[in-house]
């Protein structure tokens, strides 16, 4: 395990990079974070973030699909939030461990 700092804070992450203590994350971590991935979060962003550490928090399942139809943003919306990788990104902005789903 490793740590990183981001806004201030230093967290544990994974080799990877992904949070191992979801209870580190913040949104002005999450800014700091995106700027490594050359993103700008808005306010569409974040609720994406908090939706999927509302799954991970609940043991819901998170796919793109569920993201689509969370009503926050379409898949087609969600790929252009998360350009590249959208689930790989957005689940490490949102300071989660790294899914399973994601390779």
């Amino acid at each position: 395990m490793a740590t990183k700092e981001y806004a201030g804070k230093t967290v544990n992450v994974s080799e990877d990079g992904y949070f191992t203590d979801a209870s580190q994350w913040s949104r002005e971590v999450a800014a700091d974070m995106a700027k490594e991935v050359n993103l700008e979060l808005t306010e569409t962003h974040y609720k994406v973030l908090e939706f999927i550490r509302d799954k991970y928090n609940t043991g819901g399942s998170l796919t793109i699909r569920s993201i689509g139809k969370s009503g926050i943003a379409s898949i087609k919306e969600f790929y252009k939030l998360f350009p590249g990788a959208p689930l790989k990104k957005a689940t490490l902005l949102a300071g989660i461990p790294k899914p399973a789903s994601c390779i």
